[in-house]
């Protein structure tokens, strides 16, 4: 039976050792990742497809359970503690998730309830969620009459209608216009300068050229780790599209 992973420091939102996953088959997902995540960090998770960071996410998230290795989250252990790290963060995807025939509100309140916000508590929560996100205007509007912006600024809220801790954020800008995008992310450092810890993949390097470190990842394996000029560096190019790139081409062919 493996140890408990020691509790995080404080400061650190998230900390992995040693973190590995094997699927059926014996096809390796992550192998060996160490990594820590600072609290209210904006960390950004990138690398081509199938290089591990959905499963990361999964397993940080307490929905997969690792192969080997120590993960906590939010000083809980993602192997022991699933349940109370689901109540302490928030998860948006590119795959829509909102309900079409309900309002704004209720789409709020519905996810506020499923995270375990009531009564009194919840309606003051969302009333300054809605100011904060810039939705009290759209409150009764239906959402599936909303634009693709709109929709997922929604997705946004809903995702913290519960002020998680730690919010991850997989792809959650694809296929929305430049102008939705800025808006995105301008919520994104609102909510991290209240203290929330996000961490966010995407492959529009100009977003991860917004995040505070950045990890890259390539076939289940952590190669680079560090700010956007420690990655340059590191990599030897000029620009993070570049080492997106040169990733690519190195990770040709590779599964998810």
């Amino acid at each position: 039976m493996t140890a408990a992973i020691p509790p995080a420091p404080a400061s650190d939102a998230v900390v992995t050792e040693g973190l590995r996953k094997v699927f059926p088959g014996g096809r390796v997902a992550v192998d060996h990742l160490n990594l820590t995540i600072h609290r209210g960090e904006v960390f950004g998770l990138l690398g081509p497809n199938g290089s591990g960071k959905t499963t990361t996410i999964r397993m940080l998230c307490g929905l997969v359970t690792p192969t080997a290795g120590h993960a906590s989250v939010v000083g809980f252990d993602v192997a022991t503690q699933a349940e109370l790290i689901r109540t302490k963060i928030g998860y948006m995807s590119q795959k829509y998730g909102l309900y079409d025939d309900l309002t704004v509100y209720e789409n709020l309140r519905f996810y506020a309830t499923v995270y375990g916000v009531h009564g009194r508590e919840r309606d003051a929560l969302l009333r300054d969620h809605l100011d904060s996100i810039g939705l009290a205007d759209r409150r009764d509007q239906l959402a599936g009459q909303l634009s693709g912006g709109w929709k997922q600024r929604l997705a946004l809220a809903c995702a913290t209608a519960h002020n998680p801790e730690m919010l991850f954020l997989d792809e959650p800008t694809a296929g929305v216009d430049p102008a939705a995008r800025r808006a995105f992310w301008k919520s994104i450092y609102d909510l991290a300068a209240k203290g929330t810890t996000i961490l966010v993949t995407t492959h529009y390097m100009d977003e991860a050229e917004r995040c505070q470190r950045l990890a890259f990842l390539s076939r289940s394996h952590l190669i680079g780790l560090g700010t956007v000029a420690e990655i340059l560096a590191h990599f030897k190019q000029a620009t993070i599209e570049d080492v997106f790139i040169e990733l690519q081409r190195r990770d040709e062919g590779a599964v998810v």
